[in-house]
């Protein structure tokens, strides 16, 4: 059993004002088109010993945002998320363990009615109070993800032989979390 210096058993909340999810995808084999959520929700109950921590979020998908509303509204349809008929991208952990310095956050991730178990590698950044006296701490982590796995096959060849999209994307996570009261 182990515990991480500084990080307090308890719930933890996400703040969503320090608080960024994004994905990103090869685009035209040549380079990423990157994206992130505006609106989610979720908290971590960090348990006496780390195993014993569980982790939920649910991210609406609605907000995706890539800085191009054409390709935003492309993506809400059933050719990607099906915002419709799924308006929610959901993660709930399975287990919670430490290898070396990294923390692995194995658990059920679910897009579009499809759930697969999926491992995010985080890294703790530590624990501070800020100005207004709320006990914050920092992850970040990330895992990849094969986008077929969840029914997002769209795809379209380009000029130059290639497809427009990549199958791997990568979903990285900045969390700052408040200790609850």
């Amino acid at each position: 059993m182990t515990v991480i210096e500084g990080l307090t058993a308890g719930t933890w909340q996400i703040d969503p004002t320090h608080t960024e999810i994004r994905f990103s995808v090869r685009h035209l084999a040549i380079s990423k088109v990157r994206g992130q959520f505006e609106q989610f929700e979720g908290s971590v109950v960090v348990g006496e010993q780390i195993e014993d921590s569980k982790v939920d979020v649910a991210i609406d998908v609605a907000s995706v945002n890539t800085n191009q509303a054409q390709r935003d509204e492309h993506l809400r349809t059933s050719d990607f998320f099906q915002a419709d008929e799924h308006p929610k991208i959901t993660f709930t952990s399975t287990g919670v363990r430490l290898d070396g310095d990294d923390l692995i956050v194995t658990g059920d991730f679910t897009m579009r009615g499809v759930t697969k178990q999926i491992e995010l590698e985080a890294e703790f950044g530590g624990v501070t109070v800020d100005g207004y006296g709320s006990t914050k701490a920092g992850f970040e982590a990330e895992t990849k993800i094969d986008r077929h796995d969840f029914g997002v096959a769209w795809n379209a060849p380009t000029e130059a032989g290639g497809l427009t999209l990549g199958d791997t994307v990568t979903i990285t996570i900045d969390a700052q979390l408040v200790l609850q009261a």
